[in-house]
């Protein structure tokens, strides 16, 4: 099987994506990620304003299999959560790279995305 993993975007070995520009950044899960849980039916994501830690978690997706949690790829305030995701959780399902995003942050340290793993090595991990 084939997953969707877009070349402007850096992940974590747990499945999430962060996609950076300007000091702001994207975070959601995989292609692979929402695959693996099946149906997600519950999200849980923090306020603006929070503060992020990088690999700790954020937040939660729950599924018909299983409930998750999510980590920060990378530190940051919150600036913004996907509250489309509240009520209408199966975007993650069907959009995780573009309307299934999660959070947008404003990055405290730029240089921590340069220990994700890149597009062809995270494609080398989920094959």
């Amino acid at each position: 099987m084939s997953f969707d993993v877009p070349d402007d975007c850096r992940y974590l070995e747990s499945h999430e994506w962060v996609r950076a520009e300007d000091g702001h950044a994207r975070i959601g899960i995989t292609d692979f990620a929402q695959d693996e849980l099946g149906d997600v039916v519950f999200v849980e994501l923090p306020e603006a304003g929070e503060d992020l830690k990088k690999d700790e978690d954020f937040g939660v997706v729950e599924s018909i299999k299983a409930v998750s949690d999510v980590y920060a790829p990378v530190s940051g305030t919150v600036v913004a959560a996907n509250d489309a995701l509240v009520a209408e959780p199966e975007l993650l399902n069907e959009d995780p790279f573009g309307d299934g995003w999660m959070l947008e942050v404003d990055l405290a340290d730029e240089s921590e995305l340069e220990d994700l793993l890149s597009p062809d090595e995270y494609e080398e991990q989920i094959e």
